[in-house]
């Protein structure tokens, strides 16, 4: 996934190649929500960081069958520097956790996922879309 939008950070994630044996089928509703017009995903990982390689496949497989365009994911990749995380973006949305999904519509944010929820990335963020 390539970072065309402008202000798209300079950044890639390996983990963020999408699982292809992600099951699209099995996650109609997720992948409907996902893509719906206009939002914007912006993604936190590491590839160093286990949770990370372990959740952002599956949710790039999500994001690829939803059809979503590359020019509205923007993935940040997260260093570790004297155990803090460091990387762009950090401060400004408050991201402390990793993987960090921050869906944005029209600038403003409408769902967050933080590093691990009782559901998928992409289960998670559908639900709160829908809500």
């Amino acid at each position: 996934m390539s970072n065309a939008a402008p202000d798209a950070p300079e950044s890639t994630l390996s983990t963020l190649e999408p699982d292809p044996m992600w099951d699209a089928e099995s996650h109609e509703d997720a992948v409907d929500a996902l893509g719906a017009d206009d939002l914007v995903f912006r993604i936190w990982g590491g590839d160093w960081c286990g949770d990370c390689r372990k959740q952002l496949p599956a949710f790039a497989a999500a994001l690829d069958a939803a059809g979503v365009p590359d020019e509205r994911i923007l993935a940040y990749a997260v260093e570790r520097e004297d155990g803090e995380k460091v990387g762009e973006g950090i401060e400004e949305y408050d991201i402390e956790l990793i993987p960090t999904v921050i869906v944005e519509k029209e600038g403003e944010e409408v769902a967050r996922f933080v590093e691990n929820e009782a559901r998928p990335i992409a289960q998670y963020l559908a639900d709160q879309l829908s809500e």
